[in-house]
């Protein structure tokens, strides 16, 4: 597996190595050995999925506070996503800078978003099926969420009409998010 650090002390790219033949394809996608030798330290306790059926849909930028932050692998199963992370960490010299990366399945990259990061993506193509690793248990004290559109940050969300739940609509500004990360 190639590791490749994206400018956000932290996060990185995992490009696994496939192997494929006339039949398809083998990748291994987590080995924690491989992790630990290359200073990733997360205990992954839980995996979610989510359906997207139309392009164009946003789901983020989300985040969960302190004692319940969590560290993320992300990949796409089917599909293909524009994946964006911000450094939500106030003391860090990029606080407020985003990566955003193409992640599909054609690709099989993965991304991984460290604590202190807001994540979301927003949907390239109908059906595309997201499955993300977490180091700590979802809590819906603990859950925030930043406007997907703040000028500050100026994210290109590749989407001209955007497909967004009411819970991502009303995320404040970076500005005025609760962040207790530093």
């Amino acid at each position: 597996m190639r590791i490749t650090h994206v400018g956000l002390e932290g996060a990185c790219f995992l490009e696994p190595r496939v192997h494929s033949d006339h039949r398809g394809f083998f990748m291994e996608s987590y080995n924690e050995g491989v992790f630990k030798d290359n200073g990733i330290s997360s205990n992954f306790i839980q995996d979610n999925h989510s359906l997207s059926s139309e392009p164009g849909v946003i789901r983020g930028l989300h985040y969960q506070l302190n004692p319940k932050a969590q560290t993320k692998l992300v990949r796409v199963l089917s599909g293909a996503i524009y994946d964006v992370i911000v450094d939500v960490r106030k003391s860090s010299p990029t606080f407020g800078q985003w990566v955003g990366v193409i992640l599909s399945e054609y690709n099989k990259r993965q991304l991984l978003v460290p604590k202190g990061f807001a994540h979301g993506f927003c949907t390239l193509v109908p059906n595309t099926q997201v499955l993300y690793k977490v180091d700590e248990y979802y809590s819906p004290e603990h859950d925030r969420g930043i406007l997907w559109n703040d000028p500050a940050l100026g994210i290109d969300w590749t989407t001209s009409n955007p497909i967004l739940s009411d819970k991502d609509q009303r995320h404040p500004l970076l500005q005025d998010a609760e962040l207790n990360f530093e």
